[in-house]
């Protein structure tokens, strides 16, 4: 059994991660071809106001470089990619969201991901945190329980020549036990308690970011790191995540 010691509160920008609506589609622009340079303008504006100016805090170099390197827009749909960089969350189908880009470098950047690390990642979605943290890490593995979403996720990062990004569809409660221990654990929907599974596929030393509470209530994002026995847990951003599904809700 592991025992939970949880640490101090660190409140910080709250983050919202239910789907915002685009607009009534009056007056919409054409959105410009995927190797318009425009995107790369985009990029940088969204890193220059979401997440290096005024409150937002993001301050690791080599998350800074993924977020201006990874095409946002071609892990949204195609309804939704003049809104990709926008300072908020996108629907995506099926009822799930991609995360704002300031969410996506928060996560990433607490996360700590270092070049030999191995990283399992619950709820893929769209694929872009993924392609994130492919960016920085030796592999990604990244389940969805949502297969269309999988499988678009897949042939995303596919396209965008992520080779080392392994995407499986089915339910993330119980992990990936065939390719543990993972040096690092990010999930992006939320349980109403930390899976067991999860915990047992860290490694010594291993760190975990995940958001825990109901799918109306308040929820907590969670930076664990396992050190033996010992579970420590240190609250870091109050947040509202899509809720994990499956075994999670049994």
């Amino acid at each position: 059994m592991f025992r939970v010691l949880t640490l101090v509160l660190l409140p910080v920008l709250a983050a919202s991660l239910t789907a915002c609506a685009p607009g009534n589609g009056r007056g919409e622009q054409a959105v410009p071809a995927d190797d318009d340079p425009r995107w790369q303008m985009k990029r940088e504006q969204m890193v220059r106001q979401q997440l290096t100016s005024g409150q937002r805090d993001i301050r690791d170099e080599a998350v800074i470089e993924a977020m201006l390197k990874v095409p946002r827009h071609k892990f949204v749909p195609l309804t939704q990619r003049l809104f990709a960089y926008d300072d908020r969350p996108l629907p995506i189908g099926h009822g799930q969201t991609i995360s704002q880009p300031y969410v996506v470098a928060f996560m990433t950047e607490a996360l700590a991901p270092q070049p030999g690390d191995r990283v399992l990642e619950i709820g893929t979605g769209s694929g872009y945190q993924a392609a994130v943290l492919a960016e920085l890490v030796k592999e990604v593995w990244t389940i969805e329980i949502v297969e269309p979403l999988a499988d678009t996720a897949a042939a995303v990062l596919e396209a965008q020549g992520y080779e080392n990004v392994h995407v499986k569809a089915g339910d993330g409660y119980a992990g990936w036990p065939e390719q543990a221990p993972f040096d690092a654990i990010i999930v992006t929907c939320a349980p109403d308690h930390v899976p067991p599974a999860l915990v047992e596929q860290l490694r010594d030393g291993g760190r975990m970011m995940i958001p825990v509470g109901p799918e109306h209530g308040a929820q907590e994002l969670f930076m664990m790191r396992k050190r033996g026995d010992v579970i420590e847990r240190e609250s870091v951003l109050p947040v509202r995540f899509v809720p994990m599904t499956g075994e999670a809700r049994d």
